[in-house]
């Protein structure tokens, strides 16, 4: 078997309403053959993936492939299930598949669900079906390879890609609240909601996170100079460029100290109660050459702030938009002995839990043993080799960050009102909308303590990692991310701009530029798509056949966008999918046979389950508007993806008398004709006249009769209930 390429559909297409990718292959020598012509092939094949015993397959029910086997199955549909399978080996969730016909004989087109936020050039699939593909030949002999290293590669890569654990949540957050998402390229930059209601999360940051707020944070000599001029607790602190200057801080200060880099994260760098010199000059001179580093001090390196150290606790506390949304008590990273193994071998079981992972790909970073943790155990007595007592805490960092492995345990509902005013007042002190504060305390369900430097805020993050509160360690987590996309879209505030979807064969053009023009001349600024190119506001910003679904992003990303009209053209759907995830109301010109044989399209059949797409994706209550004089577009209303939406469907048709209309009429529906010269609104026996024929322009007094029934889609595309953007609002747009 051989894969000839892969494509990716990245909105909703006519296989799923999520990404998929489309794995092109090419059975030849395998061409006609079916598993039973191989003996002993299932059982090879499961004896090395025993996952694939259950796998539904069409019966529904695990074990469905395997009875698929036994009758006799071809090699696109097995190699469809192993890709399947392998992607979930390496923690890439995907679902759904289907192998269909894609040509000659032999010759087949393998979907593949995708993770929705997946970048678009991800390699990962197109990898993982070449993995599947030898897997499957290798097994019609004999066992199949062994691909556990391939599969190592292929699983760092997606996790290398994937969403970080804040983005992912909020992604996940904002889509259960039907605010539309898109990930922008393979950074943690999420596109919400659009038109005029887009905004945008890059992690925890947002849109109206302020720049002085994010420059304030990542200075901590400046963040603690406007605390203290605040009166809010900080540590006593000093700047210090030089080994001397250090120890010279020790004395004025007093021990213990703390040792960090002037600009540093995620805890890399920071040393905790020093006391004395030789201690604080080390720290000193890691802090000022490692992580963070600051502005330049003399030759002897970087600047670094030694600081007053504070006992008690470990807390961060997320402020979002002027509230405590979650806090949790830290731990440092730490193994617990049972006097049998050995700091090492505590470490490898520690990390053995799936809930720990390289970086920040999992609510837990992994343990390690490098030279800041070497030091810490050799003042414990410890060596890796050492085992410690039974019941032994060992630590092996000091400073309690989830990026040096250590771990949480939720208290918000703990947080004493005093100090959950101080973390409020902090974020507010440096301008902050999503703030985590660093704080000491001996209990934060106490009181403040009244006694100087008994408490005292240690940092002020920007862009706070959300993993403690979502997953802590102890605790229940909490829906720290839907607090960010509330503050972002407060209730009964809209994500989304009205959207009219147009395709068919002919007219589509005309009837996307004679809708925009209604909307505009309704006083909003609309955006439109054609294969004329991109406008908005009546100006051309794009030039190009703009019927795809890149220029329906481009117009859905504009944030002056108060309604979109889109024309959605056969290739962009059968190439990309749908630019959107929905939209208020469908339009379906006509659909006549034009690109048969090109993208696999064969048949008249074809080309209609291609374009009903548009619509058969409108919101629950939206309007689609349907062509009763012809019998494609027309029997799209029968569609039952279509009929669970619960759309107002409206016909339009040049002659009154038109079959389809005529019956949807008598059973009290709505339609659009021409009667007596005029485009006309007609609902059971009342008539609305709209505007006169020989007032279209370009129909040349009506003679033109397709831009008439262009017209008549326009205008049954328009008229209706104003809708705001905002789900279940109205059917129409004008």
């Amino acid at each position: 078997m051989r894969l000839d390429h892969v494509r990716r559909l990245g909105g909703p297409n006519a296989y799923l309403s999520r990404p998929v990718a489309i794995a092109h292959l090419d059975l030849q020598g395998l061409t006609g053959h079916e598993t039973t012509d191989h003996p002993g092939f299932a059982e090879r094949l499961v004896a090395a993936l025993p996952g694939l015993s259950s796998h539904h397959c069409a019966a529904g029910r695990p074990g469905g492939l395997l009875d698929a086997m036994a009758r006799g199955t071809y090699f696109g549909h097995v190699t469809e299930h192993v890709t399947l399978e392998l992607s979930g080996l390496i923690g890439r969730e995907a679902f759904f598949g289907r192998t269909v016909l894609a040509g000659g004989p032999g010759r087949y087109d393998v979907v593949l669900e995708c993770p929705r936020d997946e970048p678009p050039g991800s390699p990962v699939v197109e990898r993982l079906v070449g993995v599947a593909l030898r897997v499957v030949t290798g097994a019609l002999t004999g066992p199949p390879p062994d691909t556990a290293a391939e599969l190592a590669e292929i699983a760092a890569l997606y996790e290398a890609e994937r969403l970080g654990v804040s983005t992912a949540a909020l992604a996940a957050a904002a889509r259960r609240r039907g605010v539309p998402v898109r990930r922008v390229g393979d950074l943690n930059l999420l596109r919400l909601g659009y038109g005029r209601h887009r905004r945008m999360v890059w992690a925890a940051m947002t849109d109206a996170t302020a720049a002085i707020g994010m420059e304030i944070a990542g200075d901590k000599r400046l963040a603690h100079r406007l605390l203290a001029d605040a009166g809010l607790p900080v540590p006593d602190g000093r700047v210090a460029a030089s080994p001397a200057e250090a120890l010279e801080a020790l004395r004025d200060i007093g021990a213990p100290v703390v040792v960090k880099p002037v600009a540093g994260h995620q805890g890399e760098g920071v040393h905790i109660e020093l006391t004395e010199p030789p201690e604080v000059v080390a720290a000193f001179t890691e802090a000022a050459g490692g992580a963070g580093g600051g502005p330049k001090g003399d030759a002897d390196g970087a600047a670094v702030i030694v600081e007053s150290y504070v006992p008690g606790r470990d807390y961060r506390v997320l402020v979002v938009g002027g509230r405590v949304a979650a806090a949790a008590e830290l731990t440092a990273a730490r193994v617990v002995g049972d006097g049998a193994a050995t700091v090492a071998e505590l470490v490898e079981r520690v990390n053995a839990d799936p809930a720990r992972g390289e970086g920040h790909d999992r609510p837990l970073t992994r343990l390690v043993l490098g030279p800041a943790e070497l030091g810490l155990l050799a003042r414990q007595g410890h060596r890796p080799g050492t085992v410690p007592a039974a019941g032994e805490t060992v630590w092996l960092r000091r400073n309690a960050n989830l990026s040096t492995g250590g771990t949480s345990r939720d208290v918000t509902a703990e947080v004493h009102p005093e100090a959950a005013a101080l973390c409020v007042r902090a974020a507010g002190t440096v301008g902050m909308d999503v703030c985590g504060i660093d704080l000491r305390l001996p209990d934060i369900a106490a009181p403040l303590p009244a006694e100087p430097g008994a408490a005292g805020i240690l940092e002020v993050n920007a862009a706070p990692g959300l993993r403690m509160h979502l997953a802590p360690h102890e605790g229940g987590g909490r829906d720290v991310a839907g607090d960010i996309i509330d503050l972002l879209y407060p209730d009964g505030t809209p994500s989304r701009v009205p959207i009219v979807s147009v395709t068919g064969t002919n007219g589509k053009t005309t009837t996307v530029r004679m809708i925009a023009h209604m909307l505009e001349v309704d006083g909003r600024r609309t955006g439109m798509t054609s294969t004329e190119g991109v406008y908005v506001g009546r100006r051309l910003v794009h030039l190009s056949d703009a019927s795809g679904p890149r220029s329906a992003e481009m117009v859905l990303g504009d944030r002056t966008v108060e309604a979109a009209v889109l024309e959605t053209a056969r290739g962009g759907i059968v190439r990309r999918g749908l630019g959107y995830d929905r939209a208020d109301v469908a339009v379906v010109t006509n659909v006549t046979s034009d690109h048969l044989g090109v993208d696999g399209t064969e048949s008249l059949d074809d080309l209609v389950d291609i374009k009903a797409l548009v619509a058969e994706k409108v919101r629950r209550g939206g309007r689609v508007v349907l062509n009763a004089e012809d019998p494609a577009s027309a029997g799209m209303a029968e569609r039952a993806a279509v009929r669970d939406r619960d759309p107002a469907v409206r016909f339009f048709a040049l002659s009154p008398d038109a079959p389809v209309l005529a019956a949807h009429l008598r059973d009290g529906g709505a339609g659009y004709c021409v009667e007596h010269g005029w485009l006309t609104e007609a609902s059971g026996d009342r008539r609305t006249r709209v505007l006169p024929v020989e007032e279209i322009a370009g129909a040349f007094g009506g003679h033109a009769a397709h831009v008439v029934a262009n017209a008549l889609a326009a205008v049954a595309a328009a008229r209706g209930g104003g809708s705001d953007g905002r789900p279940g609002g109205g059917s129409g747009v004008a």
